[in-house]
């Protein structure tokens, strides 16, 4: 049976899972699942698991209220040396190869499966989490089937590698190949932005969050963690097959990669390039759904007030037309009356 403690979060619990000994030789890792408690009064008919981008976890509740709202159980997965799950002595996020995550992945579904059986499952996730989702999902209709995942809702997935013209990026690919090889751990030199400003109450964000698990400049960038990024971004380019669950992302309809902040710096992608979402989302397949949130920050469910509640009332659409959401196209979510 599941073991539940208190979380960090008022009104959530968690469970740790125990996933062993590091394959990249960081000791043991864990991951931490968290529920949001179930209130009086809500009633349940399907159930949604989270999760987190890079330098992230769990901690955006309005999120969870909103599916709760509606019927889903919400559950979130921070992962392996990632929020919740890092341990001292453990490079933040850092993994080798994405597939390992799987393994956390399968004990959430099960867990969840166990609390309301026979529940539907939709997938939710953001940034580099809505990379890993899709990849995990294509891999596990290989083995057998997608169930009981229905539909997948992603939030700014990070799809290719931004900043870099098509030249630059295939060279740097081949170079990781060797790099990761040689200096795995090895950190990219990175210049600081204003994304984790925009976002933290020390800024112009409206959000307290823990800032030594999300820093506001981020964690180091490694050598053999964007790899692992880049091998998953050529599988994504060459198609997913996901059986059949029906896909929503979402993005931003302006980047603006600047090291200082003006106006512009909340209505934008800082993180993201719009343009790379919208082109690699048919890699997901024939029932994938592009919409733009006009003026959203990277995390648009993190945007400001009215365009923070547009992009919920987009999805409350898509999550209204029935069986998680039909429908193949891109277009722009119609601007809130």
């Amino acid at each position: 049976m599941s073991q539940w403690t208190p979380d960090r979060l008022a009104g959530y619990h968690q469970q740790v899972f125990e996933l062993g000994p590091d394959p990249d030789g960081e000791g043991d890792v864990t991951a931490v699942l968290v529920r949001r408690d179930p209130r009086e009064g809500e009633a349940v008919h399907s159930t949604v698991l989270y999760v987190h981008g890079f330098a992230d976890y769990f901690f955006q509740t309005d999120l969870a209220d909103f599916f709760a709202a509606r019927g889903l159980a919400f559950y979130a997965l921070d992962l392996r040396k990632c929020g919740r799950a890092l341990r001292e002595g453990q490079t933040a996020h850092y993994v080798s190869r994405l597939a390992y995550y799987d393994q956390e992945l399968e004990r959430a579904v099960e867990v969840i499966g166990e609390e309301h059986p026979g529940a539907a499952v939709l997938l939710a996730a953001h940034s580099t989490g809505g990379l890993i989702l899709p990849l995990w999902l294509d891999r596990r209709r290989a083995k057998g089937g997608v169930a009981p995942v229905a539909g997948m809702a992603l939030n700014s997935p990070w799809f290719d590698l931004q900043l870099y013209p098509t030249a630059r990026r295939a060279v740097l690919t081949q170079a990781l190949r060797v790099l990761a090889k040689v200096a795995p751990f090895h950190a990219l030199k990175q210049l600081p932005g204003v994304y984790g400003a925009t976002l933290h109450t020390s800024g112009t964000g409206e959000w307290e969050f823990d800032l030594g698990l999300k820093p506001l400049s981020g964690f180091p960038v490694t050598f053999g963690w964007l790899n692992a990024i880049r091998r998953g971004h050529a599988r994504l380019h060459r198609g997913l097959d996901l059986g059949g669950v029906p896909t929503l992302v979402l993005r931003s309809d302006r980047t603006h990669f600047s090291r200082r902040y003006s106006d512009v710096s909340d209505r934008a992608d800082l993180v993201l390039d719009v343009e790379q979402i919208a082109g690699r989302t048919p890699c997901l397949g024939d029932r994938s759904t592009l919409l733009t949130v006009p003026g959203a920050r990277h995390d648009v469910f993190l945007s400001l007030p009215e365009v923070r509640a547009h992009a919920y009332a987009v999805l409350g659409d898509w999550l209204d037309q029935g069986s998680f959401g039909v429908g193949v196209g891109a277009v722009q979510a119609p601007a809130p009356q």
